[in-house]
């Protein structure tokens, strides 16, 4: 048999012995990519979503409604982890109906995990929650880590509730993770898209005063955190999931201008940000608060960022 046939039958089997990773909230902008990774890795995926379809990869696509236990709890039984990214985006003005939806969501989704963790005879080995640096609120050029305390906002409120739906549930064989996600960089989602737009059209000028600081991560190191949550029996609890350097919006923004080619453009004064994000249909304040924040946990495990300064980590998303 050619040496390539033999690898090839050796993934195979390892792909058949291989315990199942549970992706709930799988089909969206960071569970695309992850996705793609743990199947580079030789991962088994099944993803949790409203609306499953049939996919052209090897992961499956299970019903479920984000907010109870069902039949899709049989899916974790046995399974290597359960990952959690279900939730609706923050992308939307922040008005008292949308607030609550952001909070229903991630906190249902949550609590419908735990619920199906206690009715399976042989829980996941580790639980991975989504959660984001918006648990520490406006924190200024305060540099926080994962022992920092909570916010006061609204955001951070929905935070620490989002959080505390996994810390109350009794995981006696369950190893919990919480990634606090920052501002996550990618071609095919988030804000960088909207951003290299008007950077395009010399509208990339800081924003408000720029000093705010915008704690960020690479969409593929953002992936490779995740795995290593899975596989690093060391990481638990809250894990700042950022870059090494975060940046003010001033600094960001003249990154984003030089990996574009556009040398100049005119500052934005929050009023003028408060009115483009109605225009746009999302929150003008997102782009305003200061998350200065150290992803302490990270570094302790060594963790290899292959974008830890952000230049390199524009230059790669903005490459036509």
């Amino acid at each position: 048999m050619p040496n390539r046939d033999i690898l090839a039958a050796l993934n195979t089997e390892h792909l058949t012995l291989s315990k199942p990773i549970v992706i709930a909230g799988g089909t969206g902008f960071i569970g695309r990519a992850l996705t793609r990774q743990l199947l580079d890795r030789g991962h088994a995926v099944t993803i949790l979503t409203r609306t499953p379809r049939p996919r052209l990869d090897a992961a499956r696509e299970i019903a479920w409604d984000g907010a109870h236990a069902g039949g899709w709890a049989a899916q974790i039984d046995g399974a290597e982890a359960i990952i959690n990214l279900a939730g609706r985006s923050i992308s939307c003005p922040h008005n008292p109906e949308n607030l609550r939806a952001i909070a229903a969501s991630r906190i249902q989704s949550a609590q419908a995990i735990a619920q199906a963790i206690r009715q399976v005879s042989t829980p996941p080995r580790t639980w991975v929650q989504a959660s984001a640096v918006g648990y520490y609120g406006d924190t200024g050029d305060t540099l926080c880590d994962e022992s920092s305390p909570a916010g006061h906002d609204l955001l951070a409120d929905i935070c620490q509730q989002w959080e505390a739906a996994l810390t109350a549930a009794p995981l006696t064989a369950t190893r919990p993770v919480i990634l606090r996600i920052g501002f996550v960089l990618g071609r095919d989602g988030g804000a960088l898209p909207v951003l290299q737009h008007l950077t395009r059209w010399f509208l990339g000028g800081a924003v408000g005063h720029g000093q705010q600081y915008l704690s960020w991560i690479h969409l593929a190191d953002l992936a490779d955190m995740f795995v290593q949550a899975i596989e690093n029996p060391a990481l638990t609890g809250p894990c700042n999931a950022v870059a090494p350097h975060p940046v003010t919006n001033a600094q960001f923004m003249r990154a984003l201008r030089h990996a574009l080619h556009r040398p100049w453009s005119p500052p934005a004064p929050a009023l003028a940000v408060k009115f483009g994000a109605l225009l746009l249909g999302t929150e003008g304040s997102l782009a305003l608060i200061s998350q200065r924040c150290t992803p302490k946990k990270f570094l302790a495990a060594g963790f290899p960022w292959q974008f830890p300064e952000l230049p390199p980590a524009l230059a790669d998303l903005c490459r036509q």
